[in-house]
């Protein structure tokens, strides 16, 4: 059986361009309006997860109402011999009426009843023509260098995060290293061996000074004697 066709209208409705420079987040953004008299529920899907930060990737667009989805590009390395194949689908379906769990409704969705549709990507430097007309343009462009801001808040956010991950992820590991050296040293361990050898410096230095006392103590006796 055919799907029904998709009821969202999208803007752009085939390509999602992103313009660089790429060496900081890009983001593109994709306007999804719902024209029925039916809530609809809606998620955004890439074929390249990694390298795309999508905010909101799913939700529920009332009827007769809108959406902006940003689409964020993380920074790259820009090759322009080298064409993008990265795609993105929106995927939708009508919203029971008495629905009260969204994940619920994809669970039990059927096939027919899903909406989908697909978007290409495509990169683009600016000319050097370009950069000086946007530089002139700044003033009008303020709103939406608020929103980079923003994209840069929520990326590093991100990063942070990941090296949080990682460190943790160290720490385990260290603990169970240091965890399974103490488990093979318990007969040996260095603190007892350390405490054994003190306590024989100890007891040989007692040894000595009592040797010591006895010796004067003999020398004095044999003095006292010569004396007398």
């Amino acid at each position: 059986m055919a799907r029904t066709e998709q009821v969202l209208v999208l803007e752009p409705q085939q390509e999602l361009k992103f313009r660089g420079p790429f060496t900081d987040v890009v983001t593109a953004t994709l306007k999804l309006t719902n024209p029925t008299e039916r809530n609809v529920c809606f998620k955004v899907k890439t074929t390249a997860p990694r390298r795309y930060c999508v905010r909101p990737n799913s939700g529920i667009i009332d009827a007769g109402t809108s959406i902006n989805v940003s689409v964020m590009l993380q920074p790259f390395e820009y090759d322009p011999n080298e064409k993008s194949k990265h795609k993105f689908m929106v995927q939708s379906i009508l919203a029971p009426r008495d629905m009260t769990d969204m994940e619920g409704v994809w669970k039990e969705a059927k096939p027919e009843e899903l909406m989908d549709s697909k978007l290409r990507c495509t990169f683009e430097m600016p000319l050097e023509n370009d950069k000086t007309t946007e530089h002139a343009a700044l003033p009008k462009s303020a709103s939406a260098s608020l929103d980079d801001g923003e994209v840069k808040k929520i990326m590093e956010e991100c990063r942070q995060l990941q090296m949080e991950v990682q460190r943790l992820r160290e720490e385990n590991k260290q603990i169970r290293e240091d965890d399974g050296l103490r488990k093979r040293k318990v007969a040996t361990s260095p603190s007892n061996t350390v405490a054994r050898s003190a306590m024989m410096k100890d007891e040989g230095l007692s040894t000595r000074v009592l040797a010591l006392c006895l010796l004067f103590f003999v020398i004095g006796a044999i003095i006292g004697k010569l004396v007398l």
